[in-house]
């Protein structure tokens, strides 16, 4: 599911999908919206972030829906969990509100977006399959808004990564690109470069900034940004 750019899905593909949220009735309420596309398929709804772990090693599915506030293991460890697995799924994390800190951790700890719990069902389902495809479900304003909530909570200016000066002029680009949400194509025609180029200088910026998908690397952005 680590992909430098996202992959289109086709009519036929058929994504398995794991729910994890504490609220039995949440559950299965998206169980019963996601599998009435035809598209998706639900195949677990667990209740906490340990028995979501288990299901993700079980189902192996595509995308995992993560509350984050549970009882016992939450969802921003069942993430860090679920992602350091081999071949791990997409995450998104659910939340009531987008300027939470535990939506910045969250993202920190892998998920590759958020999605709001009061997002109409047919918002959520391109949502859903948008992450399948390995696409960062989260766009540069969201990313700002939450930079701007975790600074004005903090007291502290983050140091700047020294690991930025190794980047060449065009890694850098190419990051600043990925900064303001566009996708490989969009900035091979900004560049005057081809999609396999691009396509190389992500993946090159995932291994030396240590992200593991693009929206960390679009959250990198944000805050080492002046």
């Amino acid at each position: 599911m680590d992909r430098a750019d996202a992959v289109e899905l086709t009519a036929d593909d058929v994504v398995h999908v794991v729910v994890v949220d504490d609220e039995p009735m949440v559950g299965e309420f998206l169980r019963t919206i996601l599998s009435d596309t035809g598209r998706i398929v639900v195949d677990a709804v667990a209740y906490d972030g340990a028995a979501g772990t288990e299901a993700v090693v079980r189902y192996q599915p595509d995308v995992v829906l993560m509350d984050l506030r549970m009882p016992q293991v939450d969802g921003i460890a069942a993430t860090a969990e679920i992602r350091g697995l081999p071949q791990p799924p997409a995450v998104l994390a659910m939340t009531t509100v987008d300027t939470d800190e535990h939506v910045l951790a969250a993202l920190d700890a892998g998920a590759s977006g958020f999605i709001l719990k009061t997002t109409p069902p047919s918002r959520l389902v391109p949502l859903v399959l948008a992450a399948a495809a390995g696409a960062s479900v989260l766009s540069p304003e969201a990313l700002q808004r939450l930079r701007d909530n975790s600074n004005a909570a903090s007291t502290k200016k983050p140091e700047p990564d020294p690991r930025l000066d190794a980047l060449s002029d065009r890694e850098r680009e190419v990051l600043a690109l990925l900064g303001e949400g566009l996708t490989n194509a969009d900035i091979a025609a900004r560049l005057y470069l081809s999609e396999g180029t691009v396509k190389g200088n992500v993946s090159r910026l995932m291994t030396l900034l240590d992200c593991q998908n693009r929206t960390q690397l679009a959250l990198h952005v944000v805050r080492n940004r002046d």
